[in-house]
């Protein structure tokens, strides 16, 4: 099991990654979309900045001091469509994710004594402790990198001309 100053250290680690895998793309590059119902980086940056805000961090913090009440609802599609995600500035977005993770790390290191077994009766997600809520909000951050990457890998192979990148290999 990961300690939880571990999984501290690791949602840090991952928040330094997301910015350095976006730092210096071209605005061009950063709101390129593989197709047009996919997510661009950018996109991407956004909705973890909001999702920094006001799904874990929001919500973890009501599960350990407040588990009777209830989470406001969220709508990350229509955040993304709404907010106009793809239209912000990558540089601004970049820094306002680092300051939203450093307060979050922040506050899970000022967190005493916290109760992991409390439980919110998700809708979707059935019964969630809260250690389970932490431990979903790592591997949130894993699998953005991951698609974060994945996009960043079709651009390239997209825009590499006249050049190729099958000597690299392929996404599995």
């Amino acid at each position: 099991m990961i300690s939880f100053p571990q999984q501290i250290l690791r949602l840090a680690r991952t928040g330094q990654a997301i910015a350095a895998l976006m730092s210096e793309l071209p605005q061009e590059q950063a709101r390129w979309k593989p197709t047009p119902d996919k997510w661009s980086v950018l996109e991407i940056l956004n909705h973890l900045l909001d999702e920094e805000r006001a799904d874990f961090r929001m919500r973890l913090d009501l599960l350990l001091h407040h588990p009777d009440r209830d989470w406001p609802k969220i709508d990350p599609e229509a955040w993304a469509r709404d907010r106009d995600y793809n239209s912000r500035d990558l540089g601004e977005s970049i820094a306002n994710f680092k300051q939203e993770r450093r307060a979050s790390i922040e506050w899970l290191e000022g967190l005493s004594e916290p109760r992991w077994d409390n439980t919110y009766n998700h809708s979707s997600a059935g019964p969630l402790t809260a250690g389970s809520l932490f431990a979903s909000w790592l591997a949130h951050d894993l699998l953005h990198i991951r698609q974060i990457c994945r996009v960043q890998w079709q651009y390239l192979t997209q825009h590499a001309a006249p050049h190729s990148t099958m000597y690299a290999g392929d996404l599995v």
